[in-house]
């Protein structure tokens, strides 16, 4: 996208890439022109939204409750695992969940209301400025850059809003949404990057990004990830209820605490006073449900789908245990700090030694720190049976071509071309293809995992220095 210079329908590797939407290839973009063109610099836009996120958390947390609140809340969505596998990976969930939290704050300040209840009518000119217009803009904005981000699912917020004021029969609230209003105006903004990339790829974008990835992922499993039969799906039903225990760990370990306290609570407002307090709880149960449930229902699966619920967990875990602490024991404080300390030093442990020690497994971080000394930029390349895009990651900080996918009928023609090249092959492939080679041409072998396809590999790159 940047050697084209343009910046509505997203490419990788000089193709079109109409997965997803482009918000995350222009953080990406944005991060190349800052440190250089690297997988450090794909990775950084979403340490950048996980940051903001625990920002929201903490800002949110505050207006619900006291400024400890906001702090456990955002310390919990930080050092849950799943946050910590996605804030550093190259992908656009962390600017979903981001752009959904913000959203779902939006919301609930948009339905606070005033009571007959005399302390909150006192609070009427709080209440307008909850219900001011930023609150309303913000929600809508929010919406829309997260369609931006990934996808109708942002629009998540949306339901939880309309099934929250549904429960509560206050059709009153309606109101301090304009939703006709706010959805055009959502719409509009999609519209002024989704009829360029429509028009540009004829309508590709919608049939892909829209059909494939969001109708068909709905209704059938993608990428292996899910059941095939009927029998399976039914099973898979409970996929994400089981595992939140994983993704959500270390404080996982509190869930069926919070149930319990919960059930035993029906009206949820445990931790809390008045309207607002029952109010918060029933609205973060309904958007950690709707989330739950919409992707239990969605025959592809993969763990991390229900990340946008953890922000409203987070806050729901820490009301109540908070409130908890204060109102029972005086030893919950002193557990949060052994938990969340315990927890900072094993992932900083983690993500100091593992990294480093599994590289050496993934051949494509192998051969490109054996061979690298060796690259050119106006170097061609191309590889065989190897389709990682972590080849692109890796060698694209030094070579200025795409990479080139061939079979092997093709890989001796390749090679025959003037100017400098490499070629990535499979090792026992080497002789066959290339079995009188110049002395000139250098050999990098090296054996590997490859995780996409679960099983090891031999490669060896082969490169023509002129």
């Amino acid at each position: 996208m940047i050697q084209r210079a343009k910046y509505v329908v997203p490419y990788f590797n000089n193709q079109l890439r109409l997965d997803k939407p482009p918000l995350t290839y222009w953080a990406q973009v944005a991060s190349y022109r800052i440190f250089g063109e690297s997988d450090f610099s794909a990775r950084f836009p979403s340490a950048i939204a996980a940051a903001l996120t625990a920002l929201v958390i903490l800002a949110w947390g505050r207006r619900i409750g006291t400024p400890g609140l906001g702090w456990w809340a955002a310390i919990i969505f930080t050092l849950s695992l799943q946050t910590f596998l996605h804030a550093k990976a190259a992908v656009a969930d962390m600017w979903l969940v981001l752009f959904m939290s913000l959203a779902h704050w939006a919301g609930y300040e948009l339905l606070q209301r005033p009571t007959p209840d005399s302390a909150e009518t006192n609070r009427t000119s709080e209440f307008k400025h909850q219900t001011s217009l930023s609150w309303w803009f913000t929600f809508y904005l929010s919406l829309a850059f997260g369609f931006l981000a990934k996808g109708p699912i942002a629009w998540i917020p949306l339901l939880t809003v309309v099934t929250t004021i549904s429960l509560g029969r206050d059709w009153q609230l309606a109101r301090h949404f304009k939703f006709l209003r706010g959805i055009l105006l959502m719409l509009a903004i999609v519209a002024l990057w989704g009829i360029p990339a429509l028009l540009q790829t004829h309508g590709e974008f919608f049939a892909i990004g829209i059909g494939r990835h969001v109708v068909r992922r709905s209704l059938a499993t993608m990428e292996g990830h899910g059941a095939n039969s009927l029998v399976m799906y039914l099973l898979l039903l409970p996929f994400y209820f089981v595992t939140v225990f994983v993704s959500f760990f270390p404080w996982s370990i509190k869930l069926p605490w919070l149930i319990h306290r919960l059930w035993q609570n029906k009206t949820a407002g445990l931790g809390g006073s008045g309207y607002s307090g029952k109010l918060i709880d029933k609205y973060l149960l309904t958007g950690i449900g709707i989330i739950f449930v919409i992707f239990t229902f969605v025959a592809t699966k993969l763990p991390h789908y229900t990340l946008p619920a953890f922000p409203l967990l987070a806050l729901l875990l820490a009301r109540h245990w908070r409130w908890y602490e204060a109102a029972a024991i005086r030893n919950s404080r002193s557990w949060f700090r052994i938990i969340g300390i315990a927890t900072a030093c094993l992932w900083i442990a983690i993500a100091l030694v593992v990294p480093p020690f599994v590289a050496r497994f993934f051949p494509a971080c192998q051969l490109f720190r054996e061979s690298r000394a060796d690259l050119q930029p106006n170097m061609q390349f191309a590889s065989v049976e190897f389709e990682e895009p972590s080849l692109v990651w890796y060698f694209r900080s030094r070579v200025q071509t795409f990479l080139t996918r061939l079979n092997k009928k093709d890989a001796v023609a390749f090679m025959s071309t003037p100017g400098p090249c490499f070629a990535i092959v499979p090792t026992s492939s080497v002789q066959t293809l290339f079995p009188n080679h110049p002395q000139t041409w250098k050999s990098f072998p090296t054996r590997g995992f490859n995780i996409a396809k679960g099983k090891n590999v031999d490669l060896t790159l082969v490169l023509k220095p002129e």
